[in-house]
């Protein structure tokens, strides 16, 4: 890490790269945005060196705001880790304190509290205050429901989170054939929510979920352009009869 940070120290150097020396907390967003999506696609796969490289973009960028942090003035690298291993402490008594837990549900729940009780001085901040407003809306809608669970807002089992997909799915026809497009347009949300609490209490993370059927659509739907194609026709002129019996062939091997 010292190896690093000196490297990043000398690139902002007065004179250091041009670059680099640029580089400002806000012009990195998109950088650091860019970069953990390219890790996540990297765990997704076996290539043991990408996933390295990987890694490392991502900690180039919290070393690159370290450093700018510390040029300003601000705080220092140290401080980070500092900070998030004091956390860590702190939020798992039952490690490094005399707290019993026998599931990782209790942890959780004492994770929370714990929070709580860090944020009393700031007793008007919701339970999921904390959840990013730039998250991807599936992957929000579950932590934001996680969150809430951790503090009793939940139902006790699945059964409560299947009923309630039943109930949005029959207000979301209402809504549609009524023809008011903003009631539609919230009762669908109000649909994928339900559905997205339903995973999470069967233990599918929905945001991967629906990665996952992302891909396989796409590789499929590849699959029938491809063999239209060397049947020499197009996709317009085939009738949905022809593409779905194509569609069909094409997911007993995709």
């Amino acid at each position: 890490m010292n190896r690093l940070l000196d490297v990043m120290r000398r690139l902002r150097a007065p004179d250091g790269c041009p670059w680099d020396r640029e580089q400002s907390i806000a012009s990195l967003k998109p950088c650091l945005l860019e970069e953990c999506h390219e890790l996540l696609e990297a765990m997704d796969g076996d290539d043991m060196d990408n996933h390295i490289e990987e890694l490392g973009d991502v900690l180039l960028q919290v070393v690159f705001q370290c450093v700018i942090r510390e040029q300003e003035g601000a705080f220092t690298f140290d401080e980070v880790t500092d900070a998030i291993a004091e956390k860590l402490i702190r939020r798992h008594p039952h490690i490094f304190g005399d707290v019993n837990v026998e599931t990782s549900g209790e942890v959780l729940k004492n994770w929370e509290q714990i929070k709580q009780l860090e944020r009393s001085a700031t007793p008007e901040r919701s339970a999921i205050d904390g959840v990013p407003a730039t998250l991807p809306a599936l992957l929000k809608a579950q932590r934001m429901q996680s969150k809430a669970s951790r503090v009793g807002f939940d139902w006790k089992d699945s059964t409560g989170a299947i009923a309630k997909i039943h109930e949005e799915i029959a207000e979301l026809m209402t809504a549609q054939q009524s023809g008011d497009p903003e009631a539609t347009a919230e009762e669908a949300g109000d649909l994928l929510f339900s559905v997205v609490n339903y995973c999470r209490f069967i233990d599918v993370d929905a945001e991967s979920a629906l990665e996952l059927t992302n891909r396989k659509f796409s590789r499929r739907f590849k699959a029938v352009e491809k063999q239209v194609r060397e049947a020499g026709k197009e996709m317009q002129k085939c009738t949905l009869e022809e593409l779905d019996a194509i569609w069909n062939k094409v997911k007993r091997n995709l």
